[in-house]
C-alpha cells in the first residue's frame, strides 16, 4: 500500500469514527470563548510550500495573529477547553482534515512557521522538506511538553531556537532518511500510547 493511500483511509475512517468526538470539542470550544472553532496558520510544507493547518482553537481568537509563535508553559492567551485539548493533543485531530486534502500525511516531520524554517540549515532544510509534513513524528513523541519545557527558560524564545529546534530537525532528518511504512505504524503506536497514557 502507498503512504498516500495509507493516509486516505486512516484519514477517513478516524474522521467517521472520531467525528461524535470531533463534533463535541467543536462545540466545547464555540461555548468557551468567542471566536470561530478552527485556528489556521501558515505552515510550510513539502519542498517549501506554504500551506494553511488547522487545529481546534485553544486560544482567545486573535485576528491580528500578534504573539509568540510558540506556546510557554500555561500562557494566558489559552483558553479553559484550549488548555485541556492541549494537554490531551486533540487539538491536532483537526489535521486529519489536512491528510485527506492531501497537504499533510499522518506521519512525517511537523510543519513549522516560516518564521523557523528560515532558520534551518540549508542541507537539512532540503532534507526534511523533501518528505511531506505529518501530524506526528519522532519530534512530537520527544518534546510532547514542549511549551512545560520552555517555561523552565529565562528566554523561551532562545530556548527553543538553540537548542530544541536542532533537536528536533536531527530526528526529522532521521526519519526522512529512513521513512517506511513499518516506521510509520511504530510511531502512530508510540503516538497512541503517549496520548492514552495522558
Amino acid at each position: 500500500m502507498s503512504k498516500r493511500a495509507f493516509d486516505v483511509l486512516l484519514s477517513g475512517i478516524g474522521l467517521l469514527l472520531l467525528s461524535p468526538l470531533l463534533l463535541a470539542m467543536a462545540l466545547a470550544v464555540k461555548l468557551d470563548s468567542p471566536g470561530p472553532v478552527f485556528y489556521r496558520q501558515e505552515r510550510v510544507g513539502r519542498h517549501g510550500r506554504v500551506f494553511r493547518i488547522h487545529k481546534f482553537r485553544t486560544m482567545h481568537h486573535n485576528p491580528q495573529g500578534l504573539g509568540l509563535q510558540i506556546t510557554v508553559g500555561r500562557d494566558p492567551r489559552i483558553t479553559r477547553v484550549g488548555a485541556w485539548l492541549r494537554d490531551t493533543k486533540l487539538d491536532e485531530l483537526a489535521q486529519l482534515i489536512d491528510v485527506l486534502r492531501g497537504t499533510m500525511s499522518l506521519v512525517g516531520p511537523r510543519p513549522e512557521v516560516p518564521r523557523y524554517v528560515a532558520l534551518y540549515p540549508t542541507e537539512l532544510r532540503a532534507l526534511v522538506l523533501s518528505v511531506k509534513p505529518g501530524i506526528t513524528d519522532l519530534a512530537s513523541i520527544e518534546f510532547r511538553n514542549e511549551g512545560d519545557l520552555l517555561s523552565r527558560s529565562a528566554d523561551p524564545e532562545r530556548a527553543y531556537v538553540q537548542v530544541m529546534l536542532p533537536a528536533k530537525l536531527a530526528l526529522q532528518a532521521r526519519y526522512a532518511r529512513e521513512r517506511s511504512l513499518a516506521l510509520d505504524l511504530r510511531i502512530l503506536w508510540r503516538t497512541l500510547r503517549a496520548v492514552l497514557g495522558r
